[in-house]
C-alpha cells in the first residue's frame, strides 16, 4: 500500500478484496459493473479537471498557510456574532471526538440516548432562558428562525384572519439585516406581504398576522415591548422576538412579557464565530404550537420496562411523513452545536452563567460613561452589551477606523457615523483600556486605564430577570473538568456512532469524516473570525472558498456556485428561489408546477410548497424507475405553468434510471427548469454529472457525498451549483454585498468554518481518488446485494441487474409470514452494535442500505453475517421454533439491565439475547434502554427535563 495516498486511507477496500466481491456480483471488473450500472449516454467524456491529490501532510501545511492568510482581530463587530470561549472539555470532548460528530439524527432512539440527553439539557436551557414551555432542538441560523417563526403564524392564522385575508407580516425595523433578508427571501413566494417600520408608531391593523422585533435591538438597545405585545394580542396577531440569548440570563425573558414565539442564535454559548457558522439557533414557543413548531423536538418517554428514555417526539409534523404538509422543509439542522451550547451551560450552571453575562454588561457600562468622559456620546439608555456610539463633529470615521486597525480592532461602523461597540465574554479590563486608548487617540487625549471595573447594572431595573433558571441537578453537578468529561463520556457510551460500526442509512451517505479533513477547524484562524471582517483579513477563507467553489462547479459540470445555505433543505429552496427568480425575470413567474416523483425525499414537496410552488406527483413503475410516460403526460397537461422538476440521481430507489436525459429534455419543452438534488451525488463524482446530464440546477450536501460530519442531525452545508443563466440569481447578502437578492442565511457563506472539510476532501483525493470513491460506493453496494439477494430480496435493481450506491432490502413478505417487521429487523440489529438501515423509506415495509466508500470488507462481511443470523431467527418464528409473540425480533433490543437482571422471562436463553455471534464477546455494544415507546411519548410530550413521574 502507498502510504503517501490519502485515497488508501479513506477507501475501505483494498485491491486484494476486489475479487471476490466482484464473484460474488458477477461481473470480471469494477469497470465492466459500472459500464451495467449509469447510463453511456451521461457518462463524462474525460476526466475532471482538479488539482493533484496532495499527502495528508502536504495538506495540513497547505491548509497551514491558507490559515495564516487570515488575521484573528479583536472583534467588537456584533449584528448576531460575538467572540466566546468554548470550554476546553467541550472541544476536547464533543467538537473533536468522532462518538459526537459522526453519529447521526437520533430516529433510532435506543442507540441514541446520550445525544438525545444532550439535546434536551439545550431544550431545557432555551426554555428557562426564554421563558416559554417548549423549545425544539436546534434550527439553522437566527435569520431562517425568524422566517420560520412567521411561517408558523401565517400557517396557525385563526379562520376569521384567513377569511380575512390577513397576510401581512409586520418586522421592526431595528431587526438585523440578514435576517430580514431572508425574511424577504422566504415570505414573497408564498404571497407574504412584509411591512418594515417602527414598532413604537406601528398601527395594527386586520390583515397583520404576525410581527417580529429584536431585543436588544440591532442598535444595541433595550426596548420595552409589553404596550406592543399587549396591542397586537388585541388584534389577534402573534409576536416573535428575535433575542440576544445570553442577555436573557440578565434581563426579563419574552416570554414573561407575553411573546409567542422567541428564538435566535446559541452561537455565544460557546461556539466559535467560525467566519458566520456554524452555530445552532432555537425556537422557543407557547405549547399551543407544539404540533406545528418547525423543526425537531427531543422528548421523554418510558421504554418497554416502564424506564425512562429520551426519543425525538411528534414526528409526524416533519417533512418525511408530512411532505407537501410538513410544518418546514427542516432535515438536518444544528445538532452538534446545540449540544456544545448545552454542555456550555451544564458546565458553568447558572451562577457561572449570571457572572459571565454580568461581566459582559458591567464591562459594557464602565466602558460607555469612559466614553463619555472623552466627549463621546452614548445613544443607547439602556443597554446589555452594546454601545451606540455618535462621533463629535471633529472627529472623523476613518481616522477613528484608521486607529483601531492599527490595534487589531474591528468595529461595527454605522452608515450615519456612528460607532457600535459590542462586548463579549471574551473582553477582558485590558481590551477596554485598549478601546479606550483608540477613541482617546482618536480625541487628542491622552488616556491609561488606572481603576477597576465595578460589578453593576447599567440598565432601568424593570427590565431586570427576577425568575430563576437552570436548577436542574444536571446544571449543578458537572463545574469542575473530570466531571463534565466524565459526563460527556458517560453519554457517548449509550450511542451508536461510526466509531462504534457501520452506519448502513440509505439515501444519508454516512461516510468516513477524515480526520486530516477535520484538524484545521480547530486552528483559530478559522474559528475566530466574525463574518463581517474586512475582506483583507481574510484572505485565507476567500482563497478557499473561491478553489472549493470552482471545483464543486468542475464536479457538477456548472458555471455558478453559492456555499451560503445551511443544509441540503436550504439548498434545496435556495435552487427552487433561484428558478423562480429568473422565471419572474423572463415574464414567466406565473410558472408554479413542480414535478415530483412518488419516490421523492420528503424534503422536495416541503422546499416546493415553501417556495411558493404546487407539487403534482408522477408515477413509478414496478422497477422502481419513474414513469416515463406519466411524467410526460404530467410535464404536457401541465406545460403553461410548469417551472421545474425536482429528481434524485441516481434515483431513491437506488438505481440510474435510462430514462434521464430524456426526462429533462420533456421539461424543457414544456418550459420548466431541471433541478437535479444531489443527495446521491457520491453515485455521481467523476463518472457522471448533473450538466451533463442536462440539468440546471443541483444541490449537494457536504455532509454527505463530501465528507463533512453529520454531527447528530447537523451541522450541515447544502451549495447550490447552477448552469449559465442561473447564474445572476444566486444568493447575495445585505451587509457584505449590499444587496437581499435571494438571500437563505444569516451569514455570507453559511457555514463557512465548515468548508475546510470539504476542501480537503478534494485537495487530497483529486481526479483518481475521488472517481475510486465513487466506484467503490457503487460495488459495496452491489457486493451487499449479492450476499443478501437470496435471504431478503432486493426491491429494485437496475435493467442490468445492478443497483446504484444503496439498495432496497425487501421486508414486506417477511412480515405476512412471521410477523416479523422491518422495525423489528431494525430493533434487532442495536443487539449486534449496529445503527438500523432506513427505515420504511423510500418503499413502506422496507429497508435501505447505503455501505458507502469507506467501509471495509471485512466490516460489510460483518454486517451480511448479522442479517443472516437475524433472517435465521426471523425463520424460526416462521417455522414455529420460537413464539410469534416471546422472541428475540420482538423484544429487541435487550437492554443491559434487563439482561443482568436476576429474573428473566423469555421462552429464549440471555445468550441468544445478547450475544447470538461469538465476535460479540469481544465487543458487545451494551443498550440502556427497552423499546421505547413511542406512542406514550406523543401522547405526553415532555421536552425539557423535569421532576415529573414518567
Amino acid at each position: 500500500m502507498n502510504t503517501n495516498k490519502f485515497v488508501n486511507r479513506h477507501v475501505g477496500i483494498s485491491a486484494e478484496d476486489i475479487p471476490s466481491m466482484l464473484k460474488a456480483i458477477g461481473v470480471s471488473s469494477v469497470d465492466e459493473l459500472i459500464d451495467q450500472t449509469i447510463p453511456g449516454n451521461i457518462r463524462l467524456k474525460k476526466p475532471l479537471n482538479l488539482p493533484e491529490p496532495m499527502t495528508e501532510r502536504e495538506y495540513a501545511e497547505h491548509i497551514s498557510e491558507l490559515a495564516s492568510k487570515n488575521e484573528v482581530f479583536t472583534s467588537y463587530i456584533g449584528m448576531g456574532w460575538y467572540d466566546t470561549v468554548c470550554p476546553a472539555p467541550v472541544q476536547r470532548n464533543v467538537f473533536e471526538n468522532p462518538v459526537w460528530y459522526t453519529s447521526y439524527t437520533p430516529y433510532q432512539a435506543e442507540v441514541s440516548q446520550g445525544r438525545l440527553e444532550a439535546l434536551l439539557n439545550f431544550q431545557t436551557v432555551i426554555c428557562e432562558l426564554t421563558g416559554l414551555p417548549l423549545a425544539n432542538c436546534s434550527l439553522l441560523d437566527e435569520a431562517t428562525a425568524a422566517a420560520e417563526a412567521a411561517t408558523m403564524f401565517h400557517n396557525t392564522r385563526s379562520r376569521t384572519q384567513i377569511k380575512a385575508e390577513a397576510n401581512t407580516l409586520f418586522v421592526d425595523e431595528k431587526v438585523f439585516a440578514s435576517t430580514l433578508a431572508v425574511i424577504h427571501t422566504r415570505m414573497i413566494p408564498q404571497g407574504i406581504k412584509i411591512v418594515v417600520g417602527d414598532y413604537k408608531t406601528f398601527q395594527f391593523t386586520p390583515d397583520i398576522f404576525g410581527a417580529i422585533v429584536q431585543f436588544p435591538n440591532s442598535d444595541g438597545l433595550i426596548e420595552d415591548y409589553k404596550e406592543f405585545i399587549a396591542h397586537a394580542n388585541a388584534n389577534e396577531t402573534r409576536v416573535a422576538v428575535a433575542a440576544d440569548l445570553m442577555s436573557l440570563v440578565l434581563l426579563t425573558p419574552p416570554g414573561e412579557w407575553g411573546a409567542d414565539v422567541v428564538f435566535g442564535s446559541s452561537q455565544r454559548f460557546g461556539i466559535p464565530m467560525f467566519y458566520g457558522g456554524p452555530s445552532a439557533a432555537f425556537f422557543a414557543t407557547k405549547d399551543d404550537y407544539k404540533r406545528t413548531i418547525p423543526g425537531r423536538i427531543i422528548g421523554i418517554s418510558k421504554d418497554a420496562y416502564g424506564h425512562p428514555a429520551f426519543r425525538l417526539a411528534l414526528q409526524t409534523r416533519e417533512q418525511h411523513i408530512k411532505r407537501e404538509k410538513a410544518t418546514s422543509n427542516i432535515c438536518t439542522a444544528q445538532a452538534l452545536l446545540a449540544t456544545m451550547a448545552g454542555f456550555y451551560a451544564v458546565y458553568h450552571g447558572a451562577e457561572g452563567l449570571k457572572d459571565i453575562a454580568g461581566r459582559i454588561h458591567s464591562y459594557t457600562g464602565f466602558l460607555a460613561q469612559e466614553l463619555e468622559k472623552l466627549g463621546y456620546k452614548q445613544l443607547n439608555k439602556d443597554f446589555f452589551d452594546t454601545l451606540n456610539i455618535e462621533l463629535p463633529a471633529n472627529i472623523s470615521v476613518d481616522t477613528l477606523r484608521e486607529i483601531a486597525l492599527e490595534c487589531k480592532v474591528n468595529l461595527h461602523y454605522f452608515e450615519d457615523n456612528h460607532i457600535g461597540i459590542s462586548l463579549d465574554e471574551t473582553t477582558q479590563t485590558t481590551d477596554i483600556g485598549v478601546l479606550l486608548y483608540i477613541f482617546a487617540s482618536a480625541a487628542g487625549i491622552e488616556y491609561t486605564l488606572k481603576e477597576t471595573v465595578p460589578n453593576r447594572t447599567y440598565f432601568d431595573t424593570k427590565y431586570t430577570r427576577i425568575s430563576e433558571f437552570l436548577q436542574e441537578d444536571v446544571f449543578k453537578k458537572y463545574h469542575t473538568e473530570t466531571e463534565l468529561m466524565r459526563y460527556i463520556t458517560r453519554l457517548g457510551r449509550k450511542d451508536v456512532s461510526l466509531a462504534q460500526s457501520m452506519i448502513s442509512l440509505g439515501s444519508c451517505t454516512m461516510k468516513l469524516n477524515p480526520a486530516s479533513t477535520m484538524l484545521p477547524m480547530s486552528r483559530p484562524e478559522f474559528m475566530n473570525i466574525h463574518p463581517y471582517a474586512p475582506e483583507d483579513q481574510v484572505e485565507g477563507y476567500k482563497e478557499l472558498i473561491e478553489n472549493l467553489c470552482s471545483y464543486l462547479a468542475e464536479i457538477t459540470g456548472f458555471k455558478g456556485v453559492t456555499l451560503q445555505p445551511n443544509s441540503g433543505a436550504a439548498g434545496e429552496y435556495t435552487g427552487l428561489r433561484i428558478i423562480r427568480a429568473y422565471l419572474e425575470s423572463t415574464g414567466q413567474g406565473h410558472r408554479n408546477i413542480v414535478l415530483l416523483p412518488s419516490s421523492a425525499h420528503g424534503t422536495n414537496p416541503a422546499s416546493a410548497v415553501q417556495c411558493g410552488f404546487t407539487t403534482v406527483t408522477v408515477k413509478c413503475d414496478d422497477n422502481g424507475n419513474i414513469d416515463l410516460n406519466d411524467f410526460r403526460t404530467k410535464a404536457e397537461e401541465n406545460k403553461d405553468n410548469l417551472a421545474a422538476t425536482m429528481i434524485t440521481y441516481p434515483s431513491t430507489h437506488g438505481i440510474f434510471e435510462a430514462d434521464i436525459k430524456e426526462m429533462g429534455e420533456i421539461v424543457h419543452a414544456c418550459g420548466g427548469q431541471f433541478y437535479m438534488d444531489g443527495a446521491n451525488m457520491n453515485a455521481q463524482v467523476g463518472l457522471t454529472n448533473p450538466g451533463t446530464i442536462g440539468a440546471d440546477v443541483c444541490h449537494l450536501n457536504l455532509h454527505k457525498t463530501f465528507s463533512s460530519p453529520h454531527g447528530g442531525g447537523g451541522p450541515g452545508v447544502g451549495p447550490i451549483c447552477v448552469a449559465e443563466h442561473l447564474v445572476p440569481f444566486l444568493p447575495s447578502h445585505p451587509v457584505l454585498w449590499n444587496s437581499d437578492l435571494n438571500t437563505v442565511a444569516a451569514a455570507p457563506y453559511g457555514s463557512a468554518g465548515i468548508l475546510p472539510i470539504a476542501y480537503g476532501y478534494i485537495r487530497m483525493l483529486g481526479t483518481d481518488g475521488l472517481t475510486e470513491v465513487t466506484k467503490t460506493a457503487i460495488l459495496n453496494a452491489n457486493y451487499l446485494a449479492a450476499r443478501l439477494k437470496d435471504t431478503y430480496g432486493i426491491v429494485y435493481t437496475g435493467t442490468t441487474g445492478h443497483v446504484g450506491h444503496e439498495l432496497i432490502l425487501e421486508c414486506r413478505n417477511i412480515k405476512e409470514k412471521s410477523n416479523v417487521d422491518e422495525g423489528d429487523i431494525s430493533k434487532r440489529l442495536m443487539d449486534f452494535g449496529y445503527h438500523a438501515p432506513t427505515l420504511s423509506f423510500p418503499v413502506h415495509g422496507t429497508l435501505m442500505v447505503e455501505p458507502t466508500e469507506s467501509e471495509s470488507k471485512a466490516e460489510l462481511d460483518r454486517f451480511v453475517e448479522v442479517m443472516e443470523c437475524i433472517y435465521k431467527e426471523i425463520k424460526e418464528v416462521e417455522e414455529g421454533k420460537a413464539s410469534k409473540e416471546d422472541n428475540v425480533l420482538k423484544n429487541a433490543p435487550h437492554p443491559e439491565y434487563e439482561m443482568t437482571a436476576d429474573e428473566w422471562k423469555h421462552e429464549y436463553s440471555r445468550s441468544k439475547a445478547a450475544f447470538p455471534l461469538e465476535w460479540l464477546h469481544d465487543s458487545k455494544f451494551w443498550i440502556n434502554v427497552a423499546r421505547v415507546d413511542n406512542a406514550y411519548g406523543d401522547r405526553n410530550l415532555i421536552p425539557t427535563l423535569c421532576a415529573c413521574d414518567i
